[in-house]
């Protein structure tokens, strides 16, 4: 979980006085360096071009499941919210990426690696659908809603 310390120097952003995680309170040459992760290639921080990209695709396709398959629900306007979660949860959980992060070439994992898991993957769902926890960022390119559930997107 994140403690207040971390939110303390992540909020202060790069060059605050806390340390935040394994880092010594110096600011990062390139995302992810704090994480132990590469500056490019495969396994280094997925970049927010890819990130909103893959998001686009994914919200384009829970609109059209939520619109189309959900119909008959009656769930109005949270169909597609509802189909995004849904998505989100099942598809990281299970194979670390959704259709939008396999098409831009990033997948889901936890911070010390491996996939992240069902819980992992429903808790980051839902505060991807709360919009707030994902768009606010830390130097490590990492949203609130990846540090609440120690996870990273990162480049396949």
């Amino acid at each position: 979980m994140v403690e207040r310390r971390e939110l303390g120097g992540w909020l202060q952003g790069p060059g605050g006085s806390s340390s935040g995680e394994g880092g010594s309170g110096s600011s990062s040459a390139f995302p992810g360096e704090r994480l132990g992760r590469p500056a490019q290639g495969s396994g280094s921080i997925g970049r927010p071009g890819r990130r909103l990209a893959a998001l686009a695709i994914d919200w384009a396709l829970a609109l059209v499941i939520g619109s189309g398959l959900m119909r008959p629900l009656d769930w109005g306007s949270f169909a597609p919210l509802a189909a995004l979660l849904v998505m989100n949860t099942v598809l990281v959980g299970t194979a670390g990426f959704t259709f939008g992060h396999r098409l831009l070439g990033l997948r889901v994992e936890r911070r010390e690696g491996g996939q992240p898991g069902l819980t992992r993957a429903f808790a980051r769902a839902v505060l991807l659908c709360l919009v707030v926890p994902a768009v606010v960022w830390d130097s490590d390119q990492r949203g609130l809603h990846d540090k609440a559930v120690d996870t990273v997107l990162v480049r396949l």
